[in-house]
């Protein structure tokens, strides 16, 4: 690697080693290299097995970072898509960072190409973002994990994929996926069924997550054996969790005396990972949110992580990183503006 000054900032020359690489690398026509372009500012032209960088200094480094990191994870033998391409210059936006923040070292340092990484039988499971990887971290070192942020973080997803992976080498006997059934602003009325059949449509999520993870006939197995347990938060009363890995979602959706109920469920080698979005609160007016008051209970209990995700860590559609700026941008006006109504009446 080389780098020199240039008209637009400074020139790198990258060199990699492996040519069968390259065309994974690079994507189908450049369009990995057009994605780093587009994100970043700069001009990237390959070359046989060069890559020449022109930008400005901070966003050609950022750059070569994130080329580093991608041709690394195709060294271990890791499939790269768009999504890779934008975990790559998530972990390129960053510097050093607490572990307990959620984050990691940059991509072209030696801590930074390091991958925490969760084996399941369908798929290899990477972090997308620094928050991801302090994520994993507090999954693996944690027995008490609380997530909090917006939709489309992987707070749920990459729990899963823990408990999936404990599951499959034996560290764990059974799993437990749990949801408070509360409706997103909507009446559904009394919904047709037995048991499972009402429930379900609150749980979907949680299947989607098994799917992605394990073939179909072994998640009917596991759920036909117990070993697998999903169901709503009501029916967490009276029991004691042991030997497994149990996830609340939604858990905004719960109340004080709901969530005092099922952390206390926990039991002997067992973990417990609490998921929720504080901004997508679905209780009646007035009611205070579950999870915001274990949040202030536990502020200091050894063994509790607290890992906060934000709108740059969202790994779905590029669109709804953006949406989620809105809307967070709007709520902080319309609170400024609160803030300014009480003030003046005072």
């Amino acid at each position: 690697m080389t780098t020199a000054p240039s008209a637009n900032g400074v020139q790198i020359r990258l060199e990699f080693e492996d040519n069968r690489l390259l065309p994974a690398l690079f994507g189908e026509h450049d369009c990995h290299l057009a994605r780093i372009e587009q994100r970043l500012g700069v001009a990237l032209v390959p070359r046989g097995n060069l890559v020449a960088i022109e930008g400005p200094e901070d966003a050609a480094d950022r750059a070569r970072d994130a080329l580093l990191r991608l041709y690394r994870r195709l060294e271990d033998g890791q499939a790269i898509d768009m999504g890779e391409v934008d975990g790559a210059l998530r972990f390129a936006a960053v510097a050093d960072r607490s572990p307990d923040a959620g984050t990691a070292a940059p991509a072209g340092s030696a801590a930074g190409l390091a991958e925490v990484t969760i084996e399941t039988r369908k798929r290899r499971i990477t972090a997308r973002s620094p928050t991801q990887a302090g994520y994993l971290r507090a999954l693996a070192q944690h027995e008490l994990v609380f997530a909090l942020g917006p939709a489309g973080t992987g707070k749920t997803y990459l729990a899963v994929a823990k408990a999936v992976s404990l599951m499959m080498h034996g560290e764990i006997q059974r799993l437990i996926l749990s949801r408070p059934a509360v409706e997103a602003g909507e009446r559904l009325g009394f919904l047709p069924g037995d048991l499972r059949e009402k429930v379900d449509p609150y749980l979907r999520p949680l299947y989607d997550a098994l799917y992605d993870m394990l073939p179909a006939e072994q998640v009917a197995r596991w759920l036909e054996s117990g070993e697998i347990e999903i169901a709503p938060l009501a029916f967490m009363r009276g029991r004691t969790l042991a030997n497994g890995f149990v996830i609340l979602d939604e858990a905004q959706n719960t109340t004080a005396m709901q969530m005092k109920m099922f952390l206390t469920r926990l039991g002997e080698h067992s973990r417990m990972v609490v998921t929720g979005d504080m901004s997508q609160i679905d209780l009646p007016p007035g009611q205070r949110s579950g999870l915001a008051d274990a949040l202030e209970v536990s502020a200091g209990i050894a063994g509790v992580s607290v890992v906060r995700f934000g709108a740059e860590d969202v790994v779905r559609h590029g669109l709804v990183t953006e949406l989620v700026k809105a809307y967070d941008a709007r709520d902080r006006l319309r609170a400024a503006e609160k803030r300014g109504d009480d003030g003046g009446g005072r």
